[in-house]
């Protein structure tokens, strides 16, 4: 399960809430900004900590997602290429940079996006494959990488249904696993009728703050 506010201590908790259970624009800041403060506090201590320094740069694209933040937006991308480019094989790292991109041009579109933040879907696409090659072991990615990609293209069913499927039988130890199993369970019915824009919509509402009023 996914934790509940009262339970989330870890800023890994914390954004994970702040990302799926939150309502409203003003609670997510809120919660982002002590993710973001509890990983800084960690660094503080342990200055290469790769978990705290993770969740910190996803806490900041989160924080530039919500506010339109190209500060904040720059800064979270400089800390994923920094820990892609430390280890290669981390499949977190590579789903970030991914997220990083194709987040931009979802929200953006693809000329602003491109222009102003310097997002490429090219890039996206390449570090979202190799986040699931990295990550088969493990339901988070193909889960999260199915909705991202019938959501860039909804006539694109056969590569998002394959990926879904993969998740649902991936193993799911970890919360955000067990979610995005879920998630996949729930686009799939759409995806096996070729209703990719119905699949699409729904992915939107999954995705991080798919359902933030506010």
């Amino acid at each position: 399960m996914v934790p509940c506010p009262a339970m989330a201590d870890t800023p890994r908790e914390i954004l994970t809430v702040a990302a799926f259970q939150t309502a409203d624009k003003a609670t997510a800041l809120t919660l982002i900004n002590r993710a973001i403060a509890t990983a800084d506090a960690i660094l503080a201590k342990s200055p290469g900590d790769r978990e705290a320094t993770l969740q910190r740069g996803i806490g900041i694209g989160y924080r530039a997602k919500l506010t339109k933040s190209r500060t904040d937006a720059q800064t979270s991308l400089k800390i994923f290429e920094a820990l892609a480019a430390k280890d290669p094989r981390d499949a977190e790292a590579q789903m970030v940079v991914a997220g990083w991109h194709l987040d931009a041009i979802d929200q953006l579109g693809g000329f602003i996006a491109r222009t102003v933040l310097g997002a490429r879907r090219a890039v996206g696409d390449a570090a979202l494959d190799r986040a699931v090659a990295l990550g088969r072991n493990r339901a988070f990615f193909p889960g999260l990488a199915a909705m991202m990609t019938i959501r860039q293209d909804s006539d694109d069913v056969d590569s998002a249904r394959k990926l879904a499927e993969a998740a649902i039988a991936a193993p799911a130890v970890a919360p955000l696993d067990q979610l995005m199993k879920r998630n996949a369970a729930a686009i799939l019915p759409s995806l096996r009728a070729n209703k990719g824009k119905a699949a699409a919509d729904l992915s939107r509402t999954l995705l991080p703050f798919g359902r933030l009023k506010g």
